[in-house]
């Protein structure tokens, strides 16, 4: 298996509850994260949209990066995202992922 480490941010929704990971499998963890199949924090939370990410060249650069990220103050990653994708769509439609149902009113 070819590893592509990632680091990377879940969201709830839009300014809701944010998960901040990191994996060698990108697609895959999306899947685990939409499907619920990670049992803990973002499975109680709903945390299935990826809002953010950002490729390394080695797991031990992913891993510092995102130790870096998991300190940072919530504003500065709503900053982070909103910098790049201000309308916090879920990234994972870019990669082939089907959109998510929105929730019922």
């Amino acid at each position: 298996m070819q590893r592509e480490p990632a680091i990377y941010i879940m969201a709830s929704a839009r300014n809701g509850t944010l998960y901040v990971g990191v994996t060698s499998n990108l697609m895959a963890r999306i899947v685990q994260h939409r499907e619920g199949t990670l049992d803990g924090f973002t499975k109680r939370h709903g945390v299935k949209r990826l809002v953010w990410f950002q490729m390394a060249d080695t797991m031990e650069a992913a891993i510092t990066r995102e130790k870096q990220l998991k300190v940072w103050r919530r504003a500065w990653k709503l900053d982070l995202i909103e910098s790049e994708k201000p309308t916090w769509r879920d990234l994972a439609e870019d990669l082939a992922f089907p959109p998510l149902p929105t929730p019922s009113s």
